[in-house]
């Protein structure tokens, strides 16, 4: 498929006019990143304890926030989370100082005592493991097993995984007929199970803990990557292109990054390790399309000596135009049906590569090959700090005669 064949678009005409909106796109991003504290922090990077529990039925955010807010461990943060209907909520609480543990074994206190205040110690179906499960059942030992305990435990550890897979695949049990429906448990097991244990109002679908010194770590080692990938690719290019392209791959991935962040931001989504990733993907995106734009500009310039920077870059532009809306388009069109129909696991991730796309196809045109452009004007073989004047000699005055 082509199309856009033989045009002849003066790209470079209007650089200064894309680079000064780049260039204020990205200050709206950093000041909201780093000014107007828009980044929404994970766990990962910020530390601190998150639970996605999920509630029988609709829960009261305003209620849950005040319990939280009532345990002592900080200013809470709570939304709801998954699909519309799942009753699903996360919440997520600063570092307590002086704590590695968190706040998650509090929180649960506080949730228990206000929403299973009739369990009355009995272990909660909903968030126990299975051997806690195991164990009940072996104490009572409902299928008449007999032997000593280890023999007992064995048999019903069994009983206990398949009740967790059961639990696992709705999320949590509603009621005592899902217990009863459960393979591998027998009647006998769940009628003791319905006798000594409770089925909560709510079950923890997970739990995550991140230490203040291991959040700090994380945060430095992510910088890092994208600081370390940026620079090898700056390398590589310089090695196997020249020094004026590798220039323009660089900023064009930086400001990829930049906006792309800024953007991000403002969305609200989570940044965690898995935006770092997609940060990461999205550098390596931009950099090939650039690569493959400055190839063409390359062999332009073997196939036609001579011609200035300007005019070999408009024209590889126009040549690549077709091949780089294709490309692009494909690739957005994939990542925005991830975006949109993906779940929230990956929303994050697939918004990245989705506006990253669109951002770094952008500036693979007024990005990269402007600041081409702007070396080759500078510090190229006759740039202006090469320049020499009649009445100098190496960019200096020569001593004066006589």
């Amino acid at each position: 498929m082509d199309f856009l064949r033989n045009t002849n678009f003066d790209f470079m005409k209007y650089r200064r006019f894309w680079l000064a909106f780049s260039a204020v796109v990205m200050t709206i991003g950093l000041v909201a990143v780093f000014f107007l504290g828009r980044l929404n922090l994970g766990i990962d990077f910020a530390g601190g304890t998150q639970l996605t529990l999920k509630f029988g039925a609709a829960p009261d955010l305003q209620t849950l926030r005040s319990l939280v807010a009532g345990a002592g461990v900080g200013e809470p943060q709570i939304q709801r989370f998954g699909a519309a209907g799942a009753n699903e909520v996360m919440v997520r609480t600063p570092i307590v100082p002086g704590t590695e543990e968190g706040s998650a074994a509090k929180l649960l206190e506080v949730l228990n005592g206000h929403f299973n205040a009739g369990a009355s110690g009995r272990p909660d179906l909903n968030q126990v493991g299975s051997a806690t499960i195991a164990q009940l059942l072996a104490n009572a030992d409902p299928d008449r097993v007999g032997g000593d305990e280890a023999g007992r435990l064995a048999r019903y550890e069994a009983s206990a995984d398949a009740l967790l897979a059961a639990r696992k695949k709705s999320g949590m049990f509603l009621s005592w007929d899902e217990v009863t429906a459960a393979p591998g448990v027998s009647p006998a097991a769940a009628e003791v199970l319905r006798r000594d244990a409770a089925l909560g109002s709510f079950a923890v679908l997970a739990t995550e803990n991140v230490g203040p010194q291991v959040g700090s770590e994380l945060r430095q080692r992510g910088l890092l990557a994208v600081i370390g990938s940026l620079f090898g690719m700056l390398i590589y290019i310089w090695i196997r292109f020249e020094l004026r392209f590798a220039i323009g791959a660089t900023m064009a991935s930086l400001h990829d990054v930049l906006i792309t962040l800024g953007l991000y931001a403002w969305m609200g989504y989570e940044f965690n390790l898995t935006t770092i990733a997609a940060f990461l993907t999205l550098v390596g995106y931009s950099v090939n399309d650039t690569v493959v734009t400055f190839d063409r500009v390359r062999e332009n310039m073997r196939k036609s000596r001579g011609r200035n920077m300007l005019t070999m870059l408009n024209d590889s532009l126009n040549q690549m135009l077709s091949r780089t809306l294709l490309t692009g388009g494909t690739a957005i069109a994939a990542a925005f049906m991830l975006w949109q129909f993906g779940g929230e696991a990956i929303k994050g991730f697939a918004f990245i590569i989705f506006a990253g796309i669109i951002i770094g196809t952008y500036s693979s045109i007024y990005i990269a090959s402007p600041f081409a452009l702007f070396w080759e004007e500078w510090f190229g073989p006759n740039g202006r700090f090469r320049r020499t004047d009649p009445g100098t000699r190496a960019g200096r005055p020569s001593a004066p005669r006589g």
